[in-house]
């Protein structure tokens, strides 16, 4: 906030022109009230999914997936015992994350929160099984972008699903590069069995998936996603019901015991919501976005490097502080040089690979009050850098 006053007055005070100022003003308010809506839009989800959860809890299903993942899990998050339902959390909140099932995937999450704050010492400080967990989902492990390949197709592009590949590539490299460097820094030993077998396990998974969809044409391809997406969310909602039958538990009592804590949690969010939106606001409006942009282009001039990427590079910068200003910028990129050019495809392999960092961190550190998140935004800002110079590196090998 203070950068972004900084530059909105020195621009003023260098050009006289007025507008500078008013942008910025006007920001404040509106990104209050979006912060406020969109903690509100989150209600209806939350209340959902945390409900479907309770009943999963009570009918035994999050002890079997705790018992199922705890061998992987208990490697990365070595503070929590193996028997923590945390773990079950966790991992359906990464596998939602995964397939793009963005409403199911945050209440999975806050949920996968709310149990590793039950573990935590400090209350007001984020442990370092928070930290990974939220390093984890900052990479934005997703492998099959349907969004995007949807965009594209609206674009115009001929066929939308060749960048899935790419995004699956960069996706992959920055979510590694987050459990590393966060390996490293909490000293957690990643040499051993359970670890270098799921991992292995998973890169297989990522590269028979890849392989299927960019041999399918993007209408296939398109539908083939949607109908994954849609039957597991079926399966999952089935199967929660049906255990809780077996379990002969009342469901409806059940999920509505769940469901009101979605309201206090949507509530819990919004300080947190309203804080970090109004400051990407006012970096926006203030213009220090279109600086940045101008320096690192200068850099990139006098390195002698090829500037063909700069023109899709705002979209790996917004993607960090706000996914609905990244997706503009990315269909604003595609329309401006088309979807098939380079600039339009690098643009959109940066979308895949990176993720929202201050808003995932505002709202999950929000639903727990954690207000000391150490050094969890730093290491997802170096993830988000590492998954932007991977998105143009791929980029460049598959398209330029």
């Amino acid at each position: 906030m203070l950068i972004a006053l900084i530059v909105g007055f020195g621009k003023w005070i260098v050009t006289g022109d007025i507008s500078i100022l008013e942008a910025f003003n006007k920001s404040l308010p509106e990104m209050s009230e979006k912060g406020f809506t969109t903690a509100l839009n989150l209600t209806g989800a939350l209340a959902f999914w945390l409900g479907m959860l309770k009943i999963a809890e009570k009918a035994g299903l999050i002890d079997a997936l705790t018992k199922f993942s705890a061998p992987f899990f208990s490697k990365l998050f070595p503070d929590v015992k193996q028997s923590h339902e945390a773990y079950g959390a966790i991992m359906m909140n990464f596998a939602a994350n995964m397939l793009g099932l963005d409403n199911a995937a945050t209440p999975l999450g806050m949920k996968a929160m709310k149990s590793l704050q039950e573990v935590n010492s400090n209350k007001d400080t984020a442990s370092n099984a928070m930290i990974m967990f939220l390093v984890i989902n900052t990479a934005g492990l997703t492998i099959i972008p349907i969004s995007v390949m949807a965009f594209r197709s609206q674009a115009g592009a001929l066929n939308p699903s060749d960048i899935l590949v790419p995004s699956i590539l960069g996706t992959l490299i920055s979510a590694m590069s987050g459990i590393l460097i966060c390996a490293v820094v909490q000293k957690i030993n990643l040499w051993n069995r359970a670890v270098i077998f799921t991992f292995l396990g998973f890169t297989g998974l990522v590269v028979g998936l890849a392989t299927i969809f960019s041999q399918l044409d993007s209408t296939a391809a398109s539908i083939l996603g949607n109908s994954l997406s849609f039957s597991i969310i079926g399966i999952l909602v089935a199967s929660f019901i049906i255990a809780g039958l077996l379990a002969k538990i009342n469901i409806y009592e059940t999920f509505v015991e769940g469901a009101k804590e979605g309201f206090t949690t949507a509530i819990s969010i919004i300080p947190y919501l309203v804080a970090m939106l109004v400051a990407i606001g006012a970096f926006r409006a203030s213009g220090a976005l279109d600086i940045m942009l101008s320096a690192i282009s200068w850099c990139v001039n006098s390195a002698g490097i090829n500037t063909d990427f700069v023109p899709a590079l705002p979209v790996g910068l917004m993607k960090p502080f706000s996914g609905s200003g990244a997706r503009g910028l990315m269909i604003e990129t595609m329309n401006q040089y088309g979807a098939d050019s380079f600039v339009g495809r690098a643009a959109c392999v940066i979308q895949g690979g990176t993720e929202t960092t201050f808003y995932t961190l505002a709202v999950y550190y929000g639903a727990i009050n954690v207000k000391n998140s150490r050094y969890t935004a730093s290491i997802g800002i170096v993830v988000d850098i590492i998954g932007i110079v991977a998105g143009i590196t791929i980029a460049y090998l598959f398209f330029h």
